[in-house]
């Protein structure tokens, strides 16, 4: 069984969504939920769904190892859904090729620090792109420059708002992360 422990910071509807993917799994199991934000709604998805979940603090994970050494005994993968640290270089090495980010945006168009949820939403309508989409990619030392494991595309009306880009892409997420991480984890599917 190849145990997943997801970080996140927000409403948590990708860790929700990756759960529900994987709770019938013989293969894959979700085993915990980490994160920084003691008013993260993903606490109560995680409660709901009888997934323990972790509150940690900034010492935790950047200063001391209880976080290191926790992933280290409890993780196969760690799956970053919605969180907004920068992983620090000693859990990077811990875990080369084994840490997953999906990122709202066409990378390397509309990464790096600051650009999230609807930052990067703004952009894509303040530029006129026609299209966006979503990147799944590997975590390295730098925000959103990691191999790219998968891109899907959207095409964006000559009118949308940010609203709108925001629904098309959390569709695009809904439906792809979990297949994603499961091809992954199977190795079925490697960087392109």
């Amino acid at each position: 069984m190849k145990r997943l422990l997801i970080f996140a910071s927000g409403s948590g509807s990708n860790a929700e969504n990756i759960i529900e993917f994987f709770q019938k799994s013989n293969t894959i199991k979700v085993v915990h939920v980490l994160t920084n934000n003691k008013n993260a709604k993903v606490i109560d998805r995680c409660n709901r769904l009888n997934v323990s979940n972790i509150l940690f603090s900034k010492s935790d994970f950047f200063t001391t190892n209880k976080i290191l050494n926790f992933l280290k005994d409890e993780a196969d993968y760690i799956i970053l859904a919605g969180f907004l640290w920068k992983i620090p270089q000693k859990i990077i090495a811990a875990f080369p090729n084994k840490i997953i980010n999906i990122h709202p945006a066409l990378l390397p168009k509309y990464g790096g620090k600051g650009m999230y949820g609807m930052h990067i939403h703004n952009a894509v309508i303040a530029n006129k792109e026609k299209e966006t989409g979503i990147t799944i990619h590997y975590v390295n030392e730098n925000y959103d420059e990691g191999a790219i494991i998968f891109q899907k595309s959207v095409q964006l009306a000559i009118d949308a708002d940010a609203n709108e880009v925001a629904t098309k892409i959390h569709e695009l997420e809904m439906d792809n992360f979990p297949k994603v991480i499961k091809k992954l984890v199977l190795g079925e599917m490697r960087s392109k």
